[in-house]
């Protein structure tokens, strides 16, 4: 079965608002106010809690990888208590991918979110029962850019590597694409708009509309 893997944050789901919010919790509760900005750090978001955090203490001068490892729990806790607050799937996105599985595609979601988080967005979103599979950073004892995950989602979807692609919306999503040697298309409406382009991928998504034209031309 010709099968397409999609990238949660930054890809499916706008989810930086609360990815965010959880962080400058913690900033706030270790006296620093908020460090991180919801519209010009939104790019930080999609590459994870570590990397806000991050990014965060570094402008206070505590470059200090210990601090963020202590603290990735509390952002953690505060994320999943405020998960869908302002997060929303990117317009056209769900009509997007039910015409794919009414053209015969099956559908699954790889993503670098630890996969209770992963699953419980996508249930309080009402989209979890869409995707035949979800494999989250923590499904398997590695995570993207190694292939592992994304194989692991095309095979729990019913699908064959081999007729496969992957949606994504960063450097990382590229490389595990690459890695799994499989085409990958990156989307375009995201932070980094069409500066994604020099990451050479299969395709570029602009919008939901053209997902099933991207998607036929990279594996029919």
């Amino acid at each position: 079965m010709r099968t397409v893997i999609f990238d949660l944050d930054g890809t499916l789901a706008d989810t930086s608002g609360d990815l965010i919010r959880a962080a400058n919790a913690c900033f706030r509760r270790l006296g620093h106010g908020d460090l991180l900005d919801p519209i010009s750090d939104a790019g930080t978001a999609f590459r994870g809690g570590r990397a806000m955090l991050r990014l965060g203490f570094s402008r206070v001068g505590l470059n200090d990888e210990a601090l963020v490892d202590a603290e990735f729990q509390p952002f953690i806790e505060f994320y999943r208590d405020a998960i869908d607050v302002e997060t929303r799937f990117y317009p056209g996105a769900l009509d997007a991918i039910e015409t794919l599985r009414l053209r015969g595609y099956a559908v699954g979601i790889c993503t670098n979110k630890p996969e209770g988080l992963a699953e419980l967005l996508m249930t309080r979103l009402g989209a979890r029962e869409m995707f035949a599979s979800l494999v989250g950073a923590d499904t398997l004892s590695v995570r993207k850019p190694d292939p592992a995950p994304y194989l692991a989602a095309v095979t729990r979807a019913g699908g064959d590597p081999r007729r496969s692609c992957l949606i994504g919306d960063t450097e990382t999503d590229r490389e595990t694409a690459r890695a799994a040697g499989v085409p990958c298309a990156l989307v375009t409406f995201g932070p980094d708009g069409n500066g994604v382009a020099d990451l050479s991928p299969e395709g570029l998504l602009p919008d939901y509309a053209a997902l099933p034209r991207v998607v036929s031309e990279m594996i029919g």
